[in-house]
Order: C-alpha cells, then sequence, then structure tokens
C-alpha cells in the first residue's frame, strides 16, 4: 500500500470562529469545495461533534475519483478537528486552526494510504502526478472556503505540488502510460531474433 502525507496552509482575513464553522459541517463541503460532488452527515455524534461521521465523493483533476468516510476523533472548538477516513483513501485528517491579528490559519495535515489496487500498481510512477492532484484539489478547496466567506485569501499552499505546471505530473503519468507499449515491443523484438 502506497502512504502519503499533505500539508495544506488556507490563510483567510476571516474570524477563527466563521471559518472552524464551515469546516467543521462537513455535510455542506459540497457547497463550497470544487472537487466534492456530494457530501452527507451519516451520524451527528456527541454534543461537541466526536463522533460525526460523513461521507463526500470526490472528483479530482486527474481521470479518477473515489468516497471518503470521515469520523471526528477529537474536536476542540475552534482549533483543532481530528479525522480518521475509511473508503478510497484510508487514515487520518487533522484541521488546525490559530489566528496571527485579523487572519485565520488553517492547517490541514493528510496523512493516508491508498485502498484501490490500482492506484498502489501505479504509484511508482505515477505518486508525483497523485502529489499535484492533490494540490489542485487543496488549492481550489482554499479558493472555495474564501468565496464561502466572503473572506480575502491570504495564502494558499499546498506542499505536495508547489509547481505551478502540472508537466512533472503529467511526464510521469505518459511514462507510466507509454511503459506497456515499449515492453511489448521488446517483448516482440525478442522474439522475431
Amino acid at each position: 500500500m502506497s502512504m502519503y502525507s499533505f500539508l495544506s496552509v488556507w490563510e483567510l482575513e476571516s474570524p477563527i470562529e466563521e471559518v472552524w464553522e464551515v469546516i467543521r459541517q462537513a455535510d455542506g463541503y459540497s457547497e463550497w469545495f470544487p472537487y466534492i460532488s456530494e457530501s452527507s452527515q451519516l451520524s451527528p455524534g456527541d454534543a461537541d461533534g466526536v463522533g460525526a461521521t460523513s461521507r463526500s465523493v470526490w472528483r479530482s483533476a486527474l481521470p479518477y475519483g473515489f468516497v471518503i468516510d470521515t469520523e471526528a476523533v477529537r474536536v476542540e472548538r475552534p482549533h483543532l478537528l481530528e479525522l480518521v477516513a475509511s473508503g478510497g483513501l484510508v487514515g487520518t485528517g487533522r484541521w488546525e486552526l490559530s489566528t496571527d491579528g485579523p487572519i485565520t490559519r488553517v492547517e490541514y495535515h493528510w496523512n493516508v494510504r491508498t485502498s484501490a489496487r490500482w492506484m498502489d500498481v501505479v504509484a511508482p510512477l505515477a505518486s508525483p502526478a497523485f502529489a499535484w492532484n492533490h494540490g489542485v484539489i487543496m488549492r481550489a478547496g482554499g479558493e472555495g472556503i474564501a468565496r464561502r466567506l466572503n473572506a480575502r485569501l491570504v495564502r494558499n499552499q499546498s506542499f505536495t505540488a508547489e509547481a505551478s505546471s502540472p508537466v512533472g505530473a503529467i511526464a510521469s503519468m505518459a511514462g507510466m502510460l507509454a511503459l506497456p507499449f515499449l515492453l511489448l515491443s521488446l517483448g516482440r523484438r525478442l522474439r522475431a531474433k
């Protein structure tokens, strides 16, 4: 299984309480997070939100998507929300919120492994593409939450793919797609000798 660790940072000119309310309501993500087509609450959890479960259907910048269920395992309003994920990706997520004057800083730590066999098979070549894809998704999320809050987005960064161009990811994917053809061609040449 392939493991991935991502860190995304959003800095918004918005009160921490307002940012917290949007982030803690996972069933509303499809309203502002462009790569989430559906989001729903499966269970509300306790009074603090511990045990709350939700399901989200994700599209991606690459031609695949997945469904992820999350459960809130630790909630410290309005600073920390820890999640356990299952489904298309398995692992943990942690939202950390802090303030510096009028700016709310949101850090999202996403430590997951793939659960789809095809992703594990192609991971040696496709990991750069998967990392680029994650960066695109999270930067779109930063723009989406800023629009939702009508807030200025001061910083929107993903430490998995700092390049603004997907050239490296596309090159990796092209190499991965070309590999079977190259092996087939080599096999034919060897048989012809």
